[in-house]
């Protein structure tokens, strides 16, 4: 299982994996920016996905944007699977370099994360929380990972109930260019006692 921030895996490699009793079988590789970017940009690009700010992109810009997190030092991203199927996307990065540079007093073990459900018409009771709990236990796998940082729209009020509910505590309002963002952090024990999930 690999888990280091800054060990890359094969493309189509699976790097983790958890079962869930309710909902099946989760799993990560790293993203393929040329054989997923096809998929990923009618995910990124659908209504539901307003939040991920790729909205007007096309399938170039897509493949481009992974390409671009696949050659980065300090980012990459994984797609996920339920029960073999692409299901959601997850973005892994070192906020002391990207997305948060200089923006809040970084501390040695946090990592940054953004993650994507796969848009769909059909509601599944406590998806969207397995993959947030997924995602969460495999950056927790990492020794090396002290806090899960985040940093939210602060419109996207379905994210801070899901955040929570996984034991993130919001420290503050960022303004970035882009949005304004609730800084959010999660370290191992607010995790497990949220969750009861104990990472490996």
């Amino acid at each position: 299982m690999t888990t280091d921030p800054h060990t890359r895996a094969t493309a189509h490699e699976t790097v983790f994996t958890r079962t869930d009793p309710h909902l099946g079988t989760f799993s990560l590789r790293p993203v393929d920016p040329l054989t997923d970017a096809r998929l990923l940009h009618t995910w990124v690009t659908h209504p539901k996905s307003v939040f991920y700010l790729l909205q007007d992109a096309t399938l170039p810009d897509v493949e481009r944007e992974f390409m671009g997190i696949a050659a980065h030092p300090h980012h990459d991203a994984f797609l996920g699977h339920h029960d073999g199927e692409p299901a959601f996307l997850m973005e892994r990065y070192d906020p002391a370099h990207v997305e948060l540079a200089g923006l809040y007093p970084h501390e040695p073990g946090d990592v940054g994360m953004h993650f994507l459900c796969a848009p769909s018409d059909k509601s599944v009771h406590g998806f969207t929380r397995a993959v947030l709990t997924t995602v969460m236990a495999m950056l927790f796998a990492d020794p090396a990972t002290r806090r899960v940082v985040v940093e939210p729209d602060v419109r996207n009020t379905a994210v801070h109930a899901l955040n929570e509910a996984v034991g993130f505590r919001v420290e503050q309002t960022l303004t970035k260019p882009e949005k304004e963002a609730l800084l959010s952090f999660c370290d191992r024990e607010q995790f497990r006692t949220a969750t009861g999930v104990t990472p490996a």
